[in-house]
């Protein structure tokens, strides 16, 4: 009989679920009614009476103390095998996919391993939707990196949303981490393994269901306890029956081992692959070795590892400690002979620039060893369009809306962070005194939290430089749209640029932009005076100087037969000068997008609901006898609330590369109608169709009045384009105090 597999299974269990769950939140507000705004704009209303009422929210998905949804791990075998996929973990699925890259991972060219182990995991980037975090860890280096595994020492490590978006948008793959340790690690593992394959297909099972309903792409199965017989001769089939389940799945899935458990079930880390651990090797798709090697196991693993060499991630740990052969500022002498031999590399914990040096260095020290690492570092190509960045690092000191402040202080949200460049210093060749470097800078910001600073020398002799910044294989349509925002600092005349590089020359036929000379692929495009009617509602800043010195640049080419391979930024002297040119460039943002997918209309975000709310009084006060007259209550109702509300609504979630969630709050007489408008106040950032409001602080209603708020869902389009408030989701809700 064949029996229903991990998908069917976790949509039963949903279904059912969601049903159930999604009736009990959602019973405390009533829906009052439905108002329209306008021909377009329709407004979903809500009412409900101010309570006091404690409701517990599931320790597992919101932080006790400030009620945020976070990310979460699973520290038991029993709770692993109990989770089933619930209403409250779509906060934590990731929005972006695995995006298509070049050369696939399937390829044979050795890989880059990146292992995030800090500090016992689950910082500050396991809240959802965002902190307030100053100087948090931010890794930027993706261009550089193939895979990243998120550890911690629980058992079952669900990597936290924010970085498998952030990942997914760079083309990187993301692992969970499945650990035992120790004596209690080994009888965990007897319990699944030394018995029936039901036992360990039951553990596999849900690792996939967890991998697969989240949306990463696999696990690094690390097993660092003794093993019986029984137990150790079990792992084997235990990986190849997750390695298959996980890729019927989960598209590209990987599943790793580590280097401890030997064939007898002993733990003796071998710092190398070999003929006691090879049986793992074989069972899945890679294999990561311990850190404590030599140049002799190398050599020893060429044999070993035959036509899978990329598939063997040498370890390198980037605190060095132990016996290694380089580790801190050193790694690059460990990369330098793994790479000789044609392996992949294991990063572990490059963190250490952070947890170990000077935070306010931190930038400075992390280009450093990533800059030192440079060589050994091939980048991977970006495949799919619409190419958009705005350089956010994901965090900043204030928000800025396409050159507007909405926000001052400090924030951190790791799914906010855009594709990131390749950060290098360039000089031309033949030439020591111009040079290009490019840095991720805080202090200025076109939209989100950062830049990217461009800094360089144009010498006397030469009339240009140029970086590359992003490593693109985009068989690209016959019309593209670029766009560049960019600011130089200071009095300067020099010219600013965008230039792309095309591949299969023999076929490509570029038209509506100039080439730089009759045998390069390297062109640099004409910026459009006046962009096309039918874009004219998002371009209509190209050419123009804009708030805060920012200037946009459009370009529109015409292309047959191309791949867009790199684009560039060119940095030109100014007519007449023959003096050493300095310059300090911003980088605001850069868009490329197929001309036709900005004729398609967007969506309207539908269903806008209010729910699970909750109210504090915004300042502490006594605590009150539960036996107090209502007159007595009446007269210590407070002039201002604290609210906490979830947002549910509908919209395809392919069409979008994030939510703006806005308020509006006044007070009124439903009599009397709506207030008048009031200018939207940014609450926070969503990637998925829910967004949890915490405390936020509202008026209280007066007598015989209703208070309101008004929650607002802007969408952000793929291309990067304001969408028209028409297409936004709206939702008021109006409370009050109970009647006497």
């Amino acid at each position: 009989m064949e029996t229903a597999g991990p998908r069917t299974r976790a949509a039963a269990r949903l279904g059912a679920h969601a049903t159930r769950e999604e009736q009990r939140k959602r019973r405390p507000v009533r829906r009052w009614q439905r108002r329209r705004i306008g021909e377009e704009q329709e407004e979903a209303v809500f009412r409900e009476v101010v309570s006091f009422t404690r409701d517990p929210l599931p320790a597992r998905y919101y932080d006790k103390d400030t009620t945020k949804p976070i990310s979460f791990y699973l520290p038991s075998l029993e709770e692993l095998l109990a989770w089933t996929p619930d209403a409250e973990d779509s906060f934590n699925v990731a929005l972006e996919p695995l995006k298509c890259r070049q050369p696939p991972l399937s390829s044979r060219r050795p890989r880059t391993l990146l292992c995030h182990d800090m500090m016992g995991g689950y910082l500050d980037d396991k809240f959802i939707q965002g902190s307030a975090a100053q100087n948090p860890y931010c890794f930027y280096h993706w261009q550089c990196i193939d895979i990243f595994v998120y550890f911690s020492h629980h058992l079952v490590t669900i990597p936290p949303v924010g970085w498998t978006n952030a990942a997914h948008r760079h083309g990187v793959c993301v692992l969970g981490t499945f650990i035992a340790e120790w004596k209690e690690g080994g009888r965990l593992c007897e319990a699944f393994l030394a018995g029936d394959e039901r036992s360990y297909q039951a553990v596999a099972d849900q690792l996939v269901l967890i991998a697969q309903f989240f949306r990463f792409d696999g696990w690094l199965i690390n097993i660092e306890s003794s093993l019986s017989l029984a137990a150790v001769g079990n792992v084997p089939p235990f990986l190849r029956y997750l390695s298959t389940q996980l890729c019927r799945q989960v598209p590209g899935g990987l599943v790793l081992w580590y280097d401890s458990v030997v064939s007898s079930g002993q733990v003796m880390w071998q710092n190398e692959l070999n003929e006691q651990n090879r049986i793992f090797f074989d069972s899945c798709h890679g294999f990561f070795t311990n850190y404590n090697w030599r140049e002799e196991h190398l050599d020893r693993m060429v044999a070993q590892a035959g036509e899978r060499r990329a598939d063997v991630y040498v370890g390198v740990d980037v605190f060095a400690r132990g016996n290694v052969v380089g580790g801190q500022f050193d790694t690059h002498k460990s990369l330098e002979l793994i790479r000789k031999h044609g392996f992949s590399a294991a990063l572990f914990a490059p963190g250490w620039v952070y947890e170990c040096l000077e935070k306010r260095d931190f930038f400075q020290n992390q280009d450093k060893f990533w800059g030192l690492l440079g060589r050994y570092l091939p980048p991977h190509s970006i495949c799919s369009l619409p190419f958009v960045t705005s350089f956010c690092l994901g965090m900043g000191t204030r928000r800025v809306c396409y050159g507007q402040e909405e926000a001052v202080g400090p924030w951190y949200h790791p799914s906010a962070q855009e594709i990131q460049p390749l950060f290098a210093e360039h000089r031309p060749e033949g030439d020591g005194q111009g040079w290009v470097k490019t840095h991720c800078c805080l202090e200025d910001a076109w939209n989100g939290g950062s830049s990217l600073l461009i800094r360089g020398v144009i010498p006397p002799d030469v009339g240009h430089v140029a970086v590359r910044l992003f490593s693109l294989h985009v068989p690209v349509p016959p019309k593209i749209f670029l766009s560049m925002v960019y600011k130089l600092e200071g009095p300067s005349d020099v010219g600013v640029a965008l230039e792309l590089t095309t591949g299969d020359a023999g076929s490509c036929h570029v038209g509506g932009i100039s080439t730089l000379s009759e045998a390069s692929s390297r062109h640099s495009p004409r910026p459009l005076r006046v962009p096309p009617t039918k874009l004219a509602r998002w371009v209509g800043r190209c050419g123009q100087q804009l708030s805060g010195g920012w200037v946009q640049r459009c370009y529109e080419v015409n292309l047959r037969g191309c791949v867009l391979q790199d684009l560039w930024v060119s940095f030109s002297r100014p007519p007449g000068s023959r003096e050493q040119e300095a310059f300090v460039c911003r980088l605001g943002e850069l868009q490329v997008v197929d001309a036709n997918s900005l004729l398609s209309p967007l969506p309207r975000v539908q269903a806008v609901s209010v729910s699970r709310v909750r109210w504090q009084r915004a300042a502490p006060e006594e605590e009150e006898e539960e036996e107090e007259e209502e007159e007595e209550e009446e007269e210590r109702r407070p002039a201002r609330l604290r609210l906490s509300c979830a947002l549910h609504w509908s919209y395809p979630l392919s069409h979008i590369r994030c939510f703006r969630i806005h308020c509006c709050r006044a007070t009124g007489s439903p009599a009397e109608g709506p207030p008048g408008p009031e200018k939207p106040a940014l609450l926070g950032l969503a990637f998925v169709n829910q967004y949890r409001v915490v405390d936020l602080a509202v008026a209280a209603a007066g007598p015989g009045t209703d208070g309101r708020v008004e929650f607002l869902v802007e969408p952000v389009s793929r291309e990067g384009f304001l969408v028209p408030k028409a297409e936004w989701g709206r939702a008021a809700l109006l409370y009050s105090w109970p009647h006497a």
